[in-house]
Order: structure tokens, then sequence, then C-alpha cells
């Protein structure tokens, strides 16, 4: 792990954060949850290429989505299977506590919805317009 990946780990579980980018002496962190802070980290028009991220679980959406944000390193507490492939694929460094199948939902009684919702995705952009759309529909439900 570099030193920016454990900043990120250590400012993540000290902040109570769910999400934390680290570069140098720049960092970035959200309490959302899911994949809105890395939605709003893509929408900030800031360059995240190099950074190194902790986030408290990290599914193929959110590997998805931290290819194209840059994203070199990343820790989580919690991993899916493939997850850890996707990040693999792009040349992504991922260290973890617990490797699982899949990510399970928050009633913890199914998969989660952007979990299942980008198994079909076949390129990071093709991911991006799955998750926006799964987004939506979970909005209206």
């Amino acid at each position: 792990m570099n030193s920016d990946t454990a900043r990120a780990r250590e400012i993540l579980q000290s902040g109570g954060y769910t999400c934390v980018l680290c570069k140098g002496e720049k960092n970035y962190h959200s309490n959302d949850k899911g994949v809105k802070p890395l939605i709003g980290f893509l929408e900030s028009g800031n360059s995240f290429c190099g950074f190194s991220a902790a986030d408290k679980t990290v599914g193929a959406g959110a590997a998805y989505l931290y290819v194209l944000l840059g994203v070199k390193y990343i820790w989580t507490g919690l991993l899916s299977v493939n997850a850890k492939r996707i990040l693999a694929e792009n040349g992504i460094s991922v260290s973890f506590e617990t490797l699982v199948p899949e990510i399970l939902n928050r009633s913890w009684d199914g998969i989660c919805p952007i979990e299942k919702a980008v198994k079909g995705a076949d390129s990071p952009e093709n991911a991006l317009s799955i998750i926006r759309e799964a987004i939506s529909k979970l909005r209206k439900s």
C-alpha cells in the first residue's frame, strides 16, 4: 500500500467517511452512500488521475467508476469478486479486508442493485450509462 492509499484509509476510518481520494496534499471525501460520491467526483470536473482511494465497499459499479476516475490504488473493507476482476483488468491495485461473491443491498436480502445492473457492462463507459439508468429507476420507485 502506498503512502497516499494509507493516508486515504486513515482519513476514511478516523473521519467516518464512506469514500476518500488522496494524492499528495490533496484529498476529497464524502459521507454519501453507494456510488453517489464517485458519480459526484466524475461530474466535478476535477482530475483524479493517479489518486489513491479508500472506500468502505467496492462492488462492480464502483470499480468501473474508479477506472473512469483514473484512480491507481484502492483500499476497501469489502470487495466483490467481479470488482476485483474489473480493477485488475484495468491496472488498478487493490487491497481489501473481505472478498465476497457479490455486494448485498442495504437490506441484506438481495444483490445490490448497482452490482446487479452492471453485470452485462462491457466497458467503464457502458457501465456509467447503466449506473445512471439504474439510479434513475431507483429514485422513481
